[in-house]
Order: C-alpha cells, then sequence, then structure tokens
C-alpha cells in the first residue's frame, strides 16, 4: 500500500521538467528494427501524474511520435479533453520533417476546440482540444505536451505503453507521484517484456523500450489481452465534485449508490401521473417494465458523451425528462427513476462495452477507469433483465453484441455486484433460410425466399425496418447477394418481432443469365443465396491464439426447380466435415423430375483455441468455400 509523500521529496519530483529531454526529431535515427512492419513509431512518452491532494492532480505528457505513412496519422493522439473540473496549463505541438527540421509549432489558441458533444447543451462544459495537421509528406514527427490541472482525482490513466498493432515503441515510461493518498496497483501481461519499474509508498514508475511492432493477426485476441497493462487507482479521491473513497467493487457499488446517484431520480408529476396511468390495472412486474422501456424510447434521443468527459454522475432525471435527450449516464438513471414509480426494482450498471472484445470487470480490482457505458439491470428471480437504454429501436431485455456475455458491476443501495450480462452462444445466432428457386430455360432465377434470424444475427438486422426501399435494394444487391449479378429485388417485406425478438425477411427476387448454358448442357452454382466465402489468412508463422469471437448457426432449406426441358444426371454427393471448430454439411434429395431439395448446415462455434489450430480452422473455412461452389450440369431431355 502506497502512503503519503513528504513535501520535500515531492519538491524533488516536482524539478523534472520533460522539456529537459534531448531528443533528435529526425527519423533517420529511428533503429532499423523499430520501422519494420510499422506504421508510426513512438520515440518517447512520458506520463507523470502528480496527486497533489485528494482533488488536486496534475497530468503531465510529453510525447513524441513520428508517422511513417498515411495509415500511422491515427496514432499521433494529440488530444486533451477538459471539463469545469479542470485546466489546461500548458498545451504545445511541434512537427518536424524526416530530418529533424522544425515545419510548425502549434500554440494553445491554435489547437481546435470543439464541445465533446454535438448539438447538446446538457453538456456543454465537456470539451476537446485536439490537433488538425494535414501532412504534406512522410515521414514526419509530432512532439505533443499538455499539462492539465484537475480537481477529479478518482480516473488515473492507466498504462498501456503499447498503442496499437504496427506501432513500434521506442521510449514509454509512467509516473505516479502520491504526496496524499494511497493507491492501489494490478499489473497484467507482463510475462515476456523487459519492463522496469520501481514502487514504494511515494512513487509509482513504470517504463520499457525498444518494443517492436506487433503485426496483427486475423481471428486474434485483442492487443489489450496480450500487451502489458498496469492499472492504477487511489482509495480516497474526489471526481464530479463528490468525496470517495473504495477498495472493491463491493465499497465502490456502495459509495456509487449513496452519493453519486442519491438524489438525482426526481420526476416532475407530470410524467409520474403519465407513467403511473400507462400501467394501470397492471400488476406483473415485468409488464410495468415493457411499457415503462417503451415510453422512454419514444420520448428520449442518446447523444454520445466522451469516455473520460463528463464525469460519472449522471443528470438529473427531471433534465432528461425536460429536454428529451441524454448520453447513457443520464438515459439509464431516467429509466431507472421511471421504474422508481411504478414500483419496479432496478439497477444502474456499469459495464465496458466493444462490439468486438468482451472485456470483464476486473474481480480482484476495482477502479473508475473500468467501464465505458451504463446500462439498466432488473433483477428476475435469478434471469436477470438488462435494457439498453440509449437505442430508441431495441427490444426490451435485448442487449446485443455491445455489451451481451460479460461482467458488469451492478449498484445497489448495500454495495456493488458484478453480475454477467445475458450470453447470446452458437446456436442461439441462427439464421434460416427457405427459398423456392426455379431455373428457366433462359438461364434466369426467380425465387422466393424467407429468412428468420434470432440471436446475435437478429442484431445485425434488425435496423433495417428503418430503411427506405432504395436502400433495402442497395443493402441486398450491393451487401448481401454482390457475387450475384444481374440481381433484381421484386418485393421485400420485412417482420420486426420485438417480442419473440425474431426478424423475418420475405423477399421475391429475380436474376438474369444466372446459369451458363451450352448446346446439350445447363450448368449452375446450386448454392444461390448465401455462400460462405471467408478463408482466414495464410501466416507462415502463426504467432498470436485463434480466437472465434462468435459462433452462429445458419440453416439453408431449397427447393429448385429446374426447365421441364432437362433432366438430371446426377446429383452431388452430401457432405459433411466435422471439427472442433465446428460442422458443416449439405445434402440433395430429389423431390420429382424436376426439383430437388438442396440443404446446407453451418454451425461455428464460438472459443479460444491454441495457434497451432489456426491451420486446422483455415483448412476448415477453405473444404467449406470449395463446397459452397458446388455446380451442377443438367442436361436436355
Amino acid at each position: 500500500m502506497l502512503k503519503n509523500i513528504s513535501p520535500i521529496l515531492f519538491l524533488l519530483f516536482l524539478c523534472t521538467n520533460f522539456y529537459s529531454q534531448n531528443i533528435n526529431f529526425s527519423s533517420l535515427l529511428i533503429p532499423k528494427e523499430l520501422k519494420e512492419n510499422a506504421n508510426a513509431v513512438v520515440r518517447n512518452n512520458q506520463t507523470i501524474i502528480d496527486v497533489l491532494d485528494k482533488d488536486d492532480m496534475i497530468i503531465t505528457v510529453d510525447r513524441t511520435v513520428t508517422i511513417l505513412n498515411k495509415i500511422g496519422d491515427r496514432n499521433v493522439d494529440a488530444a486533451v479533453g477538459y471539463d469545469d473540473n479542470s485546466d489546461i496549463k500548458k498545451l504545445e505541438a511541434i512537427i518536424y520533417d524526416a530530418f529533424g527540421n522544425e515545419i510548425k509549432k502549434i500554440k494553445k489558441n491554435d489547437f481546435v476546440d470543439v464541445s465533446a458533444v454535438d448539438g447538446a447543451t446538457l453538456y456543454s462544459d465537456s470539451r476537446v482540444k485536439y490537433l488538425d495537421y494535414t501532412p504534406i509528406s512522410y515521414p514526419y514527427t509530432v512532439h505533443f505536451y499538455f499539462e492539465k490541472k484537475t480537481s477529479s482525482t478518482g480516473f488515473l490513466p492507466n498504462w498501456n505503453p503499447i498503442e496499437g498493432y504496427f506501432v513500434s515503441v521506442e521510449n514509454n515510461s509512467y509516473q505516479v507521484n502520491l504526496l496524499k493518498g494511497e493507491a492501489r496497483i494490478k499489473e497484467k501481461h507482463f510475462d515476456g517484456y523487459e519492463i522496469k519499474k520501481s514502487i514504494d509508498e511515494t512513487k509509482i514508475s513504470y517504463a520499457i523500450k525498444n518494443v517492436k511492432s506487433i503485426e496483427y493477426e486475423n481471428l486474434s485476441p485483442s492487443l489489450n489481452q496480450l500487451s502489458p497493462i498496469a492499472l492504477v487507482a487511489l482509495n480516497y479521491f474526489k471526481t464530479d465534485g463528490v468525496n470517495g473513497q473504495y477498495k472493491d467493487w463491493k465499497e465502490f457499488g456502495y459509495w456509487m449508490s449513496n452519493s453519486l446517484l442519491k438524489g438525482r431520480n426526481i420526476i416532475d408529476q407530470a410524467t409520474k401521473d403519465k407513467v403511473l396511468a400507462l400501467v394501470s390495472g397492471i400488476e406483473d412486474p415485468i409488464e410495468k417494465a415493457k411499457i415503462v422501456y417503451q415510453f422512454m424510447q419514444n420520448k428520449t434521443r442518446y447523444i454520445s458523451v466522451q469516455v473520460g468527459i463528463g464525469g460519472i454522475q449522471p443528470i438529473a432525471a427531471n433534465e432528461v425528462d425536460r429536454l428529451g435527450y441524454g448520453d447513457c449516464k443520464g438515459l439509464t438513471n431516467y429509466t431507472k427513476s421511471l421504474l422508481d414509480i411504478v414500483g419496479v426494482t432496478s439497477y444502474y450498471s456499469h459495464i465496458e462495452a466493444d462490439r468486438y472484445e468482451k472485456v470483464s470487470f476486473e474481480k480482484d480490482f476495482a477502479s473508475l477507469e473500468q467501464g465505458n457505458h451504463v446500462i439498466l439491470n432488473i433483477p428476475n428471480n435469478g434471469n436477470d433483465i438488462w435494457l439498453e437504454c440509449t437505442s430508441q429501436t431495441a427490444p426490451f431485455g435485448f442487449l446485443g453484441d455491445f455489451t451481451d456475455d460479460r461482467d458488469a458491476l451492478v449498484m445497489t443501495s448495500e454495495g456493488g455486484v458484478l453480475k454477467h450480462t445475458t450470453s447470446y452462444k452458437n446456436e442461439q445466432n441462427s439464421q434460416n433460410i427457405a427459398a423456392n428457386i426455379i431455373l428457366d430455360e433462359n438461364g434466369d432465377v426467380n425465387a422466393v425466399l424467407k429468412t428468420v434470424s434470432k440471436g446475435l444475427q437478429y442484431d445485425d438486422k434488425y435496423t433495417l425496418e428503418n430503411y427506405n426501399e432504395e436502400e433495402l435494394a442497395s443493402y441486398y444487391k450491393s451487401k448481401i447477394w454482390s457475387y450475384n449479378n444481374n440481381l433484381e429485388i421484386s418485393t421485400i417485406s420485412l417482420n420486426n418481432n420485438k417480442e419473440e425478438v425474431v426478424f423475418t425477411e420475405d423477399l421475391e427476387v429475380t436474376i438474369k443469365n444466372y446459369a451458363t448454358i451450352s448446346e446439350n448442357e445447363y450448368l449452375f452454382r446450386v448454392n444461390v443465396f448465401n455462400t460462405e466465402s471467408f478463408i482466414p489468412k495464410r501466416y507462415r508463422t502463426r504467432v498470436s491464439p485463434l480466437k472465434i469471437s462468435r459462433g452462429y448457426n445458419d440453416v439453408d432449406e431449397n427447393i429448385i426447380t429446374i426447365p421441364a426441358t432437362y433432366q438430371f444426371t446426377l446429383l452431388p454427393e452430401n457432405k459433411e466435415l466435422t471439427t472442433k471448430f465446428g460442422t458443416y454439411t449439405i445434402s440433395f434429395q430429389k423431390v420429382n423430375e424436376t426439383q430437388f431439395k438442396y440443404i446446407k448446415s453451418i454451425a461455428i462455434n464460438e472459443g479460444v483455441y491454441t495457434k497451432e489450430d489456426y491451420d486446422d480452422y483455415r483448412r476448415f473455412r477453405r473444404s467449406i468455400v470449395k463446397l459452397e461452389n458446388t455446380r451442377i450440369a443438367i442436361t436436355k431431355k
């Protein structure tokens, strides 16, 4: 446990000045091995956090990064957020050419200053200053420096020195100086890296040097799950103008519920009367919750507030009610407040939202830096219901891939509780297609299809009901069936069953010149409407584990009718592929002289597999693609 530092020692820390660093900004001096497979090289990134008191902290960042190509522009990372609780004391950037010659100097007032939220006066104090620079040549180097003083000490930046794929690190250091207070630390993924660290009662420091860029590999875990990170949190702090303390999630939830959430649930009487009238005569709490959720969706809209700006305290419920908009915090608190009125218990909950990586809270380490989103929890006899309050269209109780299958921190008056959100696994993410496909003598296709989607495949599609006719036609022709030339859509009918969470698509489709016709033969690809074409990239030496993030299950049942003047010679053999990653089957059954049934099933299993398994998975996928291109030849009678 880190304790107080003496004022004399702290003065010594303040004597450390980043401007004393002697860095040659020429990109020619970057070691060759750091340029290999890199879009950018972090020459030097130093972060110093001076904790002066529980409501007084200075964050200083001195960053030099060389951008090697256009893709690397995203790694400039020259931006700083601020609000009413913080003040940017110093801010500047200098641009250098490949030889280290100064091109441009950007002072504090030259940075672009914008609201972190467009069109929302509720959050007018949340702002961002960022560098807007268009390079004239590559490579170029940016030296970026800022010093920010803040009274909000709840959020201590973590140390995460590897910034992304294809980014090398020459030097990265991180230091927390404690004048007052105690801090907790958790280190992850340090093995395999040469990290210099020093931890005592007054200081936390980490440094790393000469880390080569990591090449992205298909189907890998997130880089955050592989690279080093140090989480740091203060036991005593202040945020949103409120003093706080916690050492675990239970204490965190108690503080959140009884400090930041307390008193934020006031609703005007007129709105109270409306929601009470809506649920009049209804006893079932879940039915009440459904009605209240729909009321909230119809009344409000979501605005996105940049993570780390705007604090963690939600806007008061009556303000959201009056204005009709809010961020995830405000809308969730508003929904909870409405449910309080009708007597339904619910809990405000923090979660780490990410569509591509399911990130759970560290069970043994509590910190404000974990969690970037807020949802609502409704206990339901062990079958908890979760509400996404930022969506005006999501079905009641449906989360989707943004927040599913991970731990969320539920705030109760007795303390914080980690609960796991709804998961959508493998066969639950289903798509069933029933198609009646007619081939005519000219080689054209006329088809009627019904597609039924559930789980995360529902999540992919339910917003289609908001598309107009032109947008829908473009979606099917250019995205779903782009591999079918000369395709035209005659009719589209969509049904979004929010009660059952099922999305149904009924379409009538024509495809001109689908089949290839010769004098006596008529050749066509049997899989018309749902082809699997994905083959993972080949790697001579795979480094990362194989991760299949989402499982799914597709079943296609096709009745195919051939022209009456043609006949079958031989239908293809049935095939079945079975692996640890999933199964794939195709079968052919003659119905009569002009019809046959083609059934395809593919089931992919979510999971993390060894890097050695990658080649087997690639072979599995290659075999699938080969079978997907199965063709049938029919001959004239």
